[in-house]
């Protein structure tokens, strides 16, 4: 009687299906309806709506995913949430963590969005691939951005990286008659298909060498040795794999390479969206997976990062001393940044986790006030995107000259703004984590980095200014250049209205720059909320310490 009873409720558990928290996945939700809403109301042909209230509600979508994640954060914030039968075969927990480490993410990819929409308001890009697609596609990204960083299952994380990928491919060629935009999209598209295979590859290896596929199952026959036949060398083949894809999406060296041009290439709104979204959440991952599932194997895998962390360092900055375009400049600068951020991962503590997290939001706001300038100034000059762009900012243009020189400062790491509190916590993690060499090799980048963040700001403020260059003839009434030309029509470019107020013209991005900047010196003067905040992040993995 007792095992009929038994096998009874057996097959009542699983004819009722598995627990889904609604409650927590409400931040999903959010993102996908409001995507396919962005993009049927594209659909619609006045310009008004695809002008004004397709970005709109692309905004309002950002804005509802934040509320609901603040939600979830105070309330709900240690829901597992995924459609995972706790009976089947290698599944020990759902597929999904909405902790507060994802939710703080969450909130960074939301914000990135955000800017990103702003930003790209007036530019070519949203015109010519279309208000809907280009604005839905952004909020598919950001929810591919989710879904990875909370993954607890290896077939969820490659389903993350691939939502957040496909649509960032499209978004780099999204301005199809300019040849840069084009040869961004197909590089970023062969280097990430290659970065994809790579990382499937590995994943495949560690799921052979442990016989799951769900992060904590891993992690504990990582940590007791119960491993299958040949399972040691298959393990270590797996997750030096998996580095390297990883090391693909964050843009870390010797795998960077595609960045610098990726980055020049394609629409600058996008180009910023990718340098803080899609590395926030290439760190993100690499936090979830190296302390969850592989941390029984770190000593293993802690050497070879922080290896790989100091030669990030020192070329992205070596890489960015030359460099005459402001985007691949930021390009290689993010090479750099993305090595400060894995030391964090390297020690694999509490301190580690809360130091990347708290860099991650540092380096959110420092990058996106840079960006919303170049942005201004590819309104106003076919060169915008060039160091002599800024030539002489200081006296046009004071309120777009300000942020970027913050901006600047506080990617040098200066005292005062929020990115000295970010390299010194990561210094204090790898100290305290006997990683003291790596900390050494962290202070000689950001001296080597003042060489050219520096010579950006003795350009704004010291150069006098140079004349626009007038941009090449169109090849007929209202028609842009064909592609191999790469140059658009004079109109393309919009008259600067003079030195005097004209940054008026572009409210959205003064906006933009200006909350930034303040925040890189706000958080770097008050940064005890930050440090509050990304305490929770850590305290998310508080079991695995």
């Amino acid at each position: 009687m007792n095992v009929v009873t038994v096998a009874h409720q057996t097959a009542v558990h699983h004819l009722a299906g598995p627990h889904i928290d609604w409650t927590a996945l409400s931040p999903l939700l959010v993102l996908t309806a409001g995507g396919l809403l962005v993009l049927l109301v594209g659909l619609l042909r006045p310009a008004l709506v695809r002008e004004w209230i397709v970005p709109g509600l692309t905004i309002l979508t950002f804005l509802c995913a934040v509320a609901a994640e603040i939600v979830v954060f105070h309330h709900h914030a240690t829901g597992k949430a995924g459609f995972c039968v706790v009976a089947a075969p290698g599944c020990g927990s759902a597929p999904l963590a909405i902790d507060r480490l994802a939710l703080e993410l969450y909130m960074l990819f939301a914000v990135a969005g955000l800017a990103a929409v702003l930003m790209s308001w007036r530019g070519i890009a949203v015109r010519e691939s279309g208000h809907g697609e280009f604005n839905g596609l952004l909020i598919f990204s950001v929810l591919g951005m989710c879904v990875f960083v909370s993954a607890q299952n290896l077939i969820t994380l490659f389903l993350g990286i691939e939502l957040l990928s496909i649509p960032l491919y499209i978004l780099c060629a999204s301005e199809t008659r300019r040849e840069g935009s084009l040869e961004s999209g197909l590089k970023y598209l062969v280097v990430g298909s290659v970065g994809s295979a790579t990382l499937v590859y590995g994943l495949g290896l560690i799921y052979g060498a442990t016989g799951s596929t769900d992060f904590t199952v891993i992690g504990s026959a990582l940590s007791q040795g119960k491993l299958a036949g040949g399972g040691t060398a298959m393990v270590f083949t797996g997750l030096a794999l998996t580095i390297v894809g990883f090391a693909f999406k964050a843009s870390v060296a010797p795998f960077h390479q595609w960045t610098p041009d990726v980055y020049e290439g394609a629409p600058t709104a996008i180009t910023a969206f990718m340098a803080t979204a899609t590395k926030a959440a290439a760190l993100g991952a690499f936090l979830r997976f190296f302390d969850v599932a592989a941390i029984g194997a770190q000593d293993t895998w802690a050497p070879m990062l922080a290896t790989v962390a100091a030669i990030t360092i020192v070329v992205g900055n070596v890489g960015a001393l030359g460099q005459s375009s402001l985007k691949r400049m930021m390009g290689y600068s993010g090479v750099a940044q993305a090595g400060y951020m894995l030391s964090g991962v390297v020690v694999g503590s509490r301190l580690g986790i809360q130091a990347t997290v708290l860099y991650l939001i540092a380096y959110l706001f420092m990058n996106l006030a840079p960006f919303a300038v170049i942005v201004a100034e590819e309104h106003e000059r076919p060169d915008g995107d060039y160091l002599s762009a800024l030539a002489g900012l200081g006296a046009r243009r004071p309120w777009l000259a300000w942020p970027m020189t913050i901006g600047m400062l506080g990617l040098a790491g200066i005292p005062g703004t929020v990115g000295f509190i970010g390299k010194f916590q990561l210094i204090n993690a790898l100290v305290s984590g006997a990683y003291t060499w790596l900390a050494i090799v962290l202070v000689i980048g950001s001296m080597i980095s003042l060489g050219y963040y520096l010579r950006v700001v003795a350009t704004i403020w010291m150069r006098p200014a140079v004349a626009a260059p007038v941009p090449a003839p169109a090849t007929g009434p209202g028609e842009l250049a064909p592609i191999a030309g790469g140059s658009l029509e004079a109109d393309e470019w919009e008259e600067g209205p003079g030195p005097a107020g004209g940054v008026l013209a572009y409210p959205e991005l003064v906006f933009v720059a200006v909350a930034f900047a303040a925040a890189v010196i706000f958080f770097g003067v008050f940064p005890s909320p930050l440090f509050n905040f990304t305490a929770h992040a850590a305290n998310a993995l508080s079991g695995l310490f």
